[in-house]
């Protein structure tokens, strides 16, 4: 079976599973990139994998290369595009031909936009008119399945899907005993920008102190909110307990969420997947979410690996943080459970494995969902609290 993956450029979260993929076909599996990664995104502390593993080709480079992904596109047995242009797989779709459209949310901003004509006959020109076509959906957020329903797309034809960054194995006991700390290490990671909300997590901690808790505060990144969240903290008096951190790189992340017990996820409906929480979890954190983030539904099973608090709900988060906080063995189970459904469920082995059965089954004209999990049927999920 030869599968072609097109998307923008290769970066770590999607490494992993064309590792997998590479190990599962050899030469049979390429990722194309069809963009140079942001100047951004390096800025942020990725890299540049262009030219690094034997899989990759770039259709920016040259014209012979942009060739080369328009032969994949026509010729595979099996294409997975996400953010790249329709022109690769053009006469696929025509040939009819199995396509996987691997894709976010597509209403952040709300599923009010639906009534934006222009907007819905790009819709349905792009998608609900291969509803029955060898058209599928990969989901990389719980809600994927719920936008695009709203134009009759993908109906039981999506699956679940997200990101998959390396799992790391760890020994347990070692794990926890790195959690071993004065006092509980709470977490919180992302951009600062308004729809990641950190803020959130100032005013959580506000609140813990004011009722006495002890604790501390690590916030990972930079950005538009920097200089308005220092003065927050100043204005509140957090300084001995919140400590802003900058911008790292994944790997520099990783050694801080080994050592953290909560982790602290407090996007809005604009989080498309949220790798982070991936992250969070391998690393054995107690994780807290907003039940908004595209990830936090699909990885998430409430109070038993971790917790989903009403997004916006300052209430709400700050019941579930005391959760946690008060008891030191609760936090110890959520963490396990956490890494356990990482290393066995959510990974780019088991994502791999199970991506290339159902596609053996469709191009033997079977359609097949798992019943759990990764590539399990993603359902109509509501945007309303529902945890």
């Amino acid at each position: 079976m030869k599968v072609t993956f097109f998307s923008n450029f290769l970066n770590h979260h999607q490494l992993p599973l064309c590792f997998e993929m590479y190990r599962l076909l050899g030469n049979n599996f390429k990722f194309v990139a069809t963009e140079y990664i942001h100047e951004e995104r390096l800025k942020m502390g990725y890299k540049d994998m262009s030219n690094q593993y034997p899989f990759t080709l770039n259709t920016y480079k040259s014209h012979e290369e942009f060739l080369n992904g328009l032969k994949l596109g026509d010729e595979s047995d099996i294409v997975i595009i996400g953010s790249a242009p329709d022109i690769f797989i053009k006469n696929r779709l025509k040939e009819n031909k199995i396509v996987f459209r691997y894709s976010e949310r597509i209403f952040k901003k709300g599923q009010w936009r639906i009534v934006n004509l222009r907007n819905t006959l790009s819709l349905i020109k792009n998608h609900t008119k291969f509803s029955d076509k060898n058209v599928y959906m990969l989901c990389a957020s719980a809600y994927t399945a719920a936008d695009f329903n709203l134009v009759g797309a993908y109906r039981n034809k999506s699956y679940r899907w997200g990101y998959f960054p390396e799992a790391k194995e760890y020994n347990i006991e070692d794990l926890l005993l790195s959690k071993e700390n004065m006092l509980p290490k709470l977490l919180w990671v992302g951009r600062l920008i308004k729809w990641k909300h950190p803020e959130y997590a100032i005013e959580v901690a506000d609140k813990l102190k004011q009722q006495g808790w002890k604790f501390t505060l690590d916030i990972i990144g930079s950005g538009e909110m920097e200089s308005d969240m220092k003065k927050m903290i100043k204005s509140k008096g957090l300084e001995d307990c919140i400590n802003l951190l900058g911008s790292m790189s994944p790997d520099e992340v990783r050694i801080y969420m080994e050592s953290a017990n909560i982790f602290v996820f407090t996007s809005d409906f604009n989080e498309g997947w949220g790798a982070v929480l991936n992250e969070a979890m391998n690393s054995g954190c107690a994780v807290i979410a907003s039940h908004s983030i595209g990830s936090a539904p699909f990885l998430i099973k409430n109070n038993i690996n971790g917790l989903i608090y009403e997004n916006g709900n300052i209430n709400s988060l700050l019941e579930c943080v005391r959760r946690v906080l008060e008891s030191s063995e609760f936090r110890k189970v959520l963490g396990v459970n956490a890494y356990n459904t990482i290393v066995n469920d959510w990974n780019a082995k088991k994502a791999a494995e199970r991506f290339l059965y159902v596609s053996e089954n469709l191009l033997a004209d079977k359609t097949i969902f798992f019943d759990d999990g990764i590539c399990s049927k993603s359902e109509i999920l509501t945007q309303r609290f529902i945890y």
